[in-house]
């Protein structure tokens, strides 16, 4: 596939401020590009391009309001959208079509989002894949499980998608697609109308193209009719986790990394290694319990019928029965503990910098790959931006995260997008 550059959140913005283009205009030029990759790409379970053009109509017959005006936006088919299908990538809800909006959409339809479709899921979630591809090789996974979200995000089909990540289900496709994500703190954002797993972890996200329109696309969530001025960063203190006592990171991975700490430090980071032994897979572990135990009760009606399950859920649901509340109680109780000790290191320093994957998208469309090094932070409970800009020697993305705390998180973003111009003056400075 030909990849093109994402589309720019913020351009389409400022364009429908200053009248060179209209709601419908906008509209149109998604459902083209979707015309152009999408029968690749598979980005989408639902589109509904005869409602969203007259969504679009409708706000060009008024003045220009809110800061999403006319913004075409695709929607994880986990989240409702009023009139159109919320199946979770599973046959257990084929058909469901719910009549009310989910918080999260009317949050941004009241900014004058248009929603162009529902974007693939993972079966509930989780790891079961859909049929999406990756944008940058087909042949390669987007993720999951916000897997249409990141990929129709970084085919251009749309500026602005909708997610969720309860492990690493927003952070994982967004460093895999080479595009920017946000994830707000764990439970800390209204979930009605969404299908969750796990009450304790489940969060709500954002995918753009840059740093810069995720800070505009959470002002609108905020109510925010502006566009958000996002202050200047100098010398970050920054703590640096490279992953290597979670998982298997890439020689690729680490390579990029490492380089990405050098030009930080170089543009006048201090970068402190995190002082983590086994706290890591220790928080693993607990997330792993927490989730089991609340997706089985989630679930529970679905895990009457194992059959119309994938074998990985199935398995994780079986796993939850199994799992005793007072498993649950103590894997939330090291999760307190470490939290606070986590919250005073960032007292200290701006941000946590690691890597958001193991390594590049793996091949195949199989397997999602792995979300052991966002387990941590969710569980945790702390806000995470995926911050694109590296690549590998085939030019596939590297992702990197940035982790604060959740009462700064536009002090985050203001570091995010730091870090995004430093990588990008990287690559400008060794293409």
């Amino acid at each position: 596939m030909n990849h093109v550059q994402p589309w720019s959140l913020s351009g389409a913005i400022r364009a429908i401020s200053a009248g060179e283009t209209t709601a419908v205009d906008l509209v149109r030029q998604s459902f083209e590009r979707i015309a152009e990759v999408e029968a690749d790409v598979r980005a989408w379970v639902h589109l509904d391009e005869q409602q969203a053009l007259a969504s679009a109509a409708h706000l060009d017959a008024g003045p220009v309001q809110g800061l999403l005006h006319g913004i075409p936006v695709g929607v994880k088919d986990i989240i409702d959208v009023a009139g159109m299908p919320t199946e979770c990538g599973s046959v257990t809800r084929a058909g469901r079509r719910p009549a009310v909006d989910a918080w999260f959409v009317r949050r941004l339809k009241n900014a004058g989002a248009v929603v162009v479709g529902k974007s693939v899921t993972t079966e509930f979630a989780y790891f079961a894949p859909g049929p999406t591809g990756n944008p940058h090789d087909l042949a390669c996974t987007p993720g999951g499980s916000s897997s249409g979200s990141a990929a129709a995000v970084s085919a251009g089909m749309v500026p602005l998608a909708l997610g969720s990540q309860t492990a690493a289900s927003l952070t994982r496709p967004a460093a895999f697609c080479g595009v920017a994500g946000y994830v707000s703190p764990a439970a800390s954002l209204p979930t009605d109308g969404i299908a969750g797993l796990s009450p304790t972890l489940d969060s709500l996200g954002l995918v753009t193209s840059t740093v810069e329109d995720l800070a505009v696309a959470r002002a609108a969530l905020a109510g925010s009719s502006r566009m958000p001025v996002l202050a200047g960063v100098v010398a970050p203190r920054l703590l640096i986790w490279d992953g290597t006592n979670l998982g298997a990171v890439s020689p690729a991975m680490l390579a990029g990394f490492e380089s990405a700490v050098g030009a930080l430090s170089r543009s006048g980071a201090s970068a402190t290694r995190l002082p983590w032994t086994t706290q890591a897979a220790q928080l693993v572990e607990a997330h792993m319990t927490v989730m089991a135990y609340e997706s089985a009760r989630e679930l529970a009606a679905e895990a009457e019928h194992p059959e119309l399950l994938s074998e990985s859920l199935a398995a994780l649901l079986a796993q939850g029965r199994c799992t005793s509340p007072a498993d649950r109680n103590a894997a939330l109780h090291y999760a307190r503990a470490q939290r606070l000790i986590m919250l005073s290191l960032l007292e200290e320093n701006d941000a946590v910098l690691a890597p958001a994957a193991l390594g590049t998208a793996p091949a195949g469309l199989a397997s999602t790959g792995s979300p052991v090094l966002s387990r941590p932070w969710q569980l945790l409970g702390l806000p995470v931006v995926t911050i694109p800009g590296l690549s590998d020697g085939d030019g596939m993305p590297l992702g990197v995260q940035l982790i604060g705390r959740a009462d700064g998180q536009e002090r985050l973003l203001e570091l995010a997008r730091w870090v995004e111009a430093q990588l990008h003056s990287r690559v400008c400075s060794t293409a």
